[in-house]
C-alpha cells in the first residue's frame, strides 16, 4: 500500500480569483492514477475533521475560536490570502487530519503522502499566506502526545521559509526544524528555525543540490529522529510565480530523490524504522502542467524508493 491522503473538500467551488492555486489538488490524483504511479486503493480520505483537542496542542484557544466563528479582525483575515469562510476552515481541519492519519499509516508502511498540507506559515495564534492551521506541527504534537514519537525532524524544502513552524517549536529540543529556502522570498521577516539555509536568487540545480547533500545526511545522523516530516514544495522551480530560485524540473526531482533516499537509508541503518510523512506544500508556476509534473515526480520517487 502507498498511502496518499486525498481530500474531497477540494471539489467544492472557490471564488474565481482563488481557483488556480487549488486546481492542482484535483488534477494530481488523476495524473497519478492515469500513469499507474498510484491505484485507487492507495488513496484515503480523512475519517473526520481534526478535533479541537489535537489543534489546541499547537494553536491557541482564542485563535481557533475566532476561526470557527469567522471572527478574525480584518487585518488578520487579509493575511490569510483566501476569503475567510466556514468552508475554508473545514478544509484546513481536514488537511490536518489527513496528515495525522498519514502519520499513523507511515508507521505501518514506511511513508505516507498528503496530497495537500505543508501549511507552514500558520503560527500558534495567527495564519497567513494560504495557511490557517499548521498541519505538520499538529501531527507532530499528536505523535508525541500518544507516545508514538519522541524526537521529530521537520525537513522543509519549500521555497518559502517555514516561519510558523519555526515559531511553534522555538526552544523545543524534541522537534528539530530545518528550512532551506530562498533568501529573497516571502516571508521577508524570517523566524529562526533550528537550522536555516537561505539560498540566493537564481540558485540553480547544482548549488541547491550541493547544499542539500552537504547538510541532510549529517543532520539526520546528528539528530537521530524517530519520525521525519518532509515538506516538499515544488515552488523551487525557476518558472514559479512566487519563487525566485532557478531550479529545473529535473533538479527538483533530484532533490526529492536525494531527500527521500536519505530518509530511507536512515530507516534501514541499525534497523531504525523511521516513518516519513510528506506534505506537498507550494507550487505556483503559470503552466498547471509544470506544477502537476513537479508534484507527480515526488510521488514517483517515493514509490520507487520505498516500494
Amino acid at each position: 500500500m502507498f498511502p496518499i491522503a486525498f481530500h474531497s473538500i477540494y471539489k467544492h467551488p472557490l471564488p474565481d480569483g482563488h481557483r488556480f492555486p487549488m486546481v492542482k489538488y484535483e488534477l494530481l490524483p488523476q495524473q497519478l492514477l492515469l500513469e499507474g504511479t498510484a491505484i485507487k486503493t492507495d488513496f484515503f480520505e480523512p475519517s473526520k475533521l481534526c478535533e479541537d483537542v489535537d489543534v489546541l496542542r499547537v494553536h491557541t484557544q482564542e485563535y481557533l475560536n475566532n476561526l470557527k466563528t469567522l471572527n478574525l479582525d480584518r487585518k488578520a483575515a487579509r493575511k490569510l490570502g483566501f476569503p475567510l469562510s466556514a468552508q475554508l476552515v473545514e478544509r484546513e481541519l481536514r488537511i490536518a487530519q489527513g496528515t495525522i492519519e498519514g502519520c499513523e499509516k507511515a508507521i505501518n508502511h514506511g511513508v505516507a503522502m498528503n496530497i495537500a498540507g505543508g501549511t507552514h506559515h500558520a503560527y500558534t495564534d495567527q495564519g497567513e499566506a494560504f495557511c490557517l492551521l499548521n498541519d505538520q506541527a499538529i501531527a507532530a504534537r499528536y505523535l508525541q502526545h500518544h507516545g508514538l514519537s519522541e524526537k521529530i525532524l521537520i525537513v522543509d524544502l519549500d521555497v518559502h521559509q517555514g516561519n510558523g513552524t519555526a515559531e511553534i517549536f522555538q526552544n523545543d529540543d524534541s522537534v528539530f526544524t530545518f528550512s532551506m529556502h530562498g533568501a529573497g522570498n516571502y516571508p521577508f521577516k524570517k523566524e529562526l528555525s533550528d537550522l536555516d539555509i537561505a539560498l540566493p536568487d537564481g540558485c540553480d540545480d547544482d548549488q541547491y543540490l550541493n547544499e542539500l547533500k552537504n547538510t541532510l545526511p549529517d543532520l539526520i545522523a546528528q539528530q537521530k529522529p524517530d519520525f521525519i516530516f518532509y515538506l516538499c514544495g515544488v515552488d523551487v522551480v525557476a518558472t514559479d510565480k512566487l519563487g525566485r530560485l532557478g531550479m529545473s524540473l529535473n533538479g527538483c526531482k533530484e532533490r526529492d530523490q536525494f531527500a527521500l533516499s536519505a530518509f530511507a537509508k536512515a530507516r534501514t541503518q541499525k534497523n531504525n524504522r523511521i516513518p516519513i510523512q510528506c506534505s506537498m506544500g507550494g507550487g505556483y508556476s503559470p503552466d498547471i502542467k509544470v506544477i502537476i509534473e513537479a508534484h507527480s515526480n515526488t510521488f514517483r520517487v517515493a514509490r520507487d524508493v520505498f516500494f
